[in-house]
């Protein structure tokens, strides 16, 4: 069956940057604390979950796996290559979507203060593979992740 699949690969680079109306600190917590990090990362109520992991720590794997209703299975799986206290965190991260290797990215978030609040820049470099995904659709959905992370961010303001 794979070998009806043509193969291809399309690498592409996103940048987004967001200001948030709280300082660093609690924006760090959001991004490392696993109770604040399920407020606001993954699929919501939409989404069940068969499993899902977080160790925040260099060498440490967050995990999210489960269907959408009515929908495919989604497995995210990523991997802490660098962190840096209150600063940057650096991770890898696959996409598989019905056991299909969407993606695999390099994924660097920096914070940093800005005006009594918080700048984040998300910057994603990633290899997209056969068709199956596109740029322009991860970076819509990481929009939505940062747009959620905010919202949490106000609401515990």
């Amino acid at each position: 069956m794979n070998d009806m699949i043509e193969r291809s690969q399309t690498h592409a680079t996103f940048i987004i940057e967001r200001s948030y109306p709280v300082p660093p600190d609690a924006v760090w917590h959001a991004l490392s604390d696993n109770g604040a990090r399920d407020q606001w990362f993954g699929g919501g109520p939409e989404f069940d979950v068969r499993e899902k992991t977080h160790d925040f720590r260099v060498g440490g794997q967050a995990i999210e796996d489960g269907q959408w209703h009515g929908g495919p299975r989604s497995r995210f799986v990523s991997i802490y290559t660098d962190i840096v206290d209150q600063q940057r965190v650096v991770f890898t991260y696959d996409m598989w979507v019905d056991d299909r290797h969407l993606s695999t990215s390099l994924t660097t978030i920096a914070v940093e203060p800005d005006d009594g609040g918080t700048r984040l820049t998300y910057t994603e470099q990633a290899v997209h593979f056969d068709g199956l995904d596109s740029v322009e659709g991860r970076e819509e959905g990481t929009r939505g992740i940062l747009d959620n992370l905010g919202s949490y961010l106000v609401g515990i303001r």
